[in-house]
């Protein structure tokens, strides 16, 4: 992991990342905790969300949202969150574990916490929230977590060098 001039950024290669997943598999797996369900966040925890999915052997579900736009996709505004859950079958019950990549603000996860018991399809049991990195300006605490960045810098994934990319450029 490269960290920037005063960590301002955080840069993260493929092999650390596909680690600190790992690293949080075994986090939730020690706790003793079992989930029904995993929730993840499009789109930075489809990638999380898939492989704790494939570890676990539980069904993966999808919530869209979105908040950040402009410039790098640094700025963030109100939060968007789609009207249904995406899953196989027709209700999302029992313990769910819901993953993000991160939590910055943690007005995301707050917002989902919230939004979840409402809807007509949820029978929760019990929600727990999973990311890889959690930093301090965060409003949420995740349950499970792999890295707490009090300096609560910029973080430069493996995969966002897609956005920069078009089809044309390929």
């Amino acid at each position: 992991m490269v960290v920037g001039k005063a960590m301002a950024d955080l840069f993260v290669s493929q092999s650390e990342y596909d680690l600190k997943v790992e690293q949080l598999a075994r986090s939730i797996h020690r706790s003793g905790w079992r989930m029904s369900h995993i929730l993840c966040v499009a789109k930075g925890g489809l990638r999380v969300g898939d492989v704790l999915s494939r570890i676990f052997d539980r069904p993966l579900a999808v919530v869209c949202t979105r908040s950040y736009h402009g410039l790098g996709n640094r700025e963030q505004g109100r939060l968007e969150i789609a009207r249904y859950v995406t899953m196989v079958g027709d209700r999302l019950e029992g313990n769910v574990l819901l993953v993000d990549d991160l939590v910055d603000s943690g007005e995301t996860l707050r917002q989902l916490l919230l939004w979840l018991p409402q809807q007509p399809y949820c029978a929760l049991t019990e929600v727990r929230t999973a990311v890889l990195w959690y930093k301090s300006c965060s409003v949420v605490r995740p349950d499970y977590y792999v890295d707490f960045l009090p300096d609560n810098p910029w973080i430069h994934q493996p995969f966002e060098r897609y956005e920069q990319l078009s089809p044309q450029s390929l």
